[in-house]
């Protein structure tokens, strides 16, 4: 069994984060593991309270890891403190960590910017270079390259900017536009920067809590399993788009995904 690992948030509602992640890389088929970042109080309606692990604590649940169950591919998600990216990035350099997906959270699809100035430049700094691909939605790859997206070659242009900088390939993902949900592969310099589009239709169900997590979970489950990055993409897409359709009807606000809708109980009425 290929093992996964996520170095992510808790969400104590279950749609996002940590939880969203294990439940991703089983239903693909791999065993998941899980350094945690922060304890957030939240629910579908919005974050109540947080409390973050200390850099020391994390380098040890890393530590762990890696000591006993190497992972076949590492999730990175939400790491707002610069001394906590500064600590991921040490253990996956001790451990020379493969098939790293690192997920940019900076903005919320609310809009509002999840971390701070300093932290982005640490983020940057030191794990865009360790990762083989990362996945930002459109304010966060406007962030990362100072360039405003107004359509899709402006989008095919910022994605070769950001692989060219970060020797990395990028996935920036359009499901913050109105009609579609276009997203955008675009591979590093070895690749000559090869984009490749996948189309999407915007789908009825406004509750899409965690998608993102659900991504990057799934393109890590499946680098984990042997495919290639174009493949993982691909395949991780048509999972959440998948998960997203089957219409869980949770909460009062914005609910989280199925994530096993693909998958039969083991009791059955």
């Amino acid at each position: 069994m290929k093992k996964v690992l996520t170095i992510a948030g808790s969400d104590s509602s279950g749609g996002a984060g940590i939880q969203a992640d294990i439940k991703t890389i089983t239903a693909f088929g791999c065993f998941a593991e899980s350094a945690i970042t922060a304890l957030t109080a939240q629910n579908t309606m919005g974050v109540r309270s947080i409390m973050e692990a200390t850099p020391q604590f994390l380098k040890e649940e890393i530590e762990c890891v890696f000591d006993d169950i190497y992972p076949d591919a590492v999730k990175i998600g939400m790491v707002s403190n610069p001394e906590i990216i500064r600590a991921i990035a040490e253990e996956l350099k001790k451990y020379k960590a493969k098939n790293v997906v690192v997920d940019p959270v900076m903005v919320a699809t609310s809009g509002s910017r999840l971390m701070d100035t300093d932290a982005v430049s640490v983020l940057k700094e030191e794990l865009f270079g360790l990762a083989d691909i990362i996945t930002p939605n459109i304010p966060e790859a406007q962030i990362l390259s100072g360039v405003y997206i107004l359509n899709d070659s402006q989008m095919e242009q910022v994605g070769e900017k950001i692989a060219d900088e970060y020797d990395t390939a990028v996935l920036i993902k359009g499901g913050h536009e109105v009609m579609t949900a276009n997203d955008l592969l675009v591979l590093p310099k070895k690749d000559d920067f090869r984009k490749i589009w996948l189309r999407g239709e915007k789908i009825d169900n406004d509750n899409t809590h965690g998608t993102g997590c659900t991504l990057s979970s799934a393109i890590a489950s499946c680098l984990a399993l042997g495919m290639d990055i174009e493949e993982s993409v691909a395949k991780a897409k048509e999972y959440v788009t998948g998960a997203i359709a089957y219409g869980l009807n949770l909460g009062r606000g914005s609910g989280p995904l199925n994530h096993m809708f693909a998958m039969k109980g083991f009791i059955q009425d």
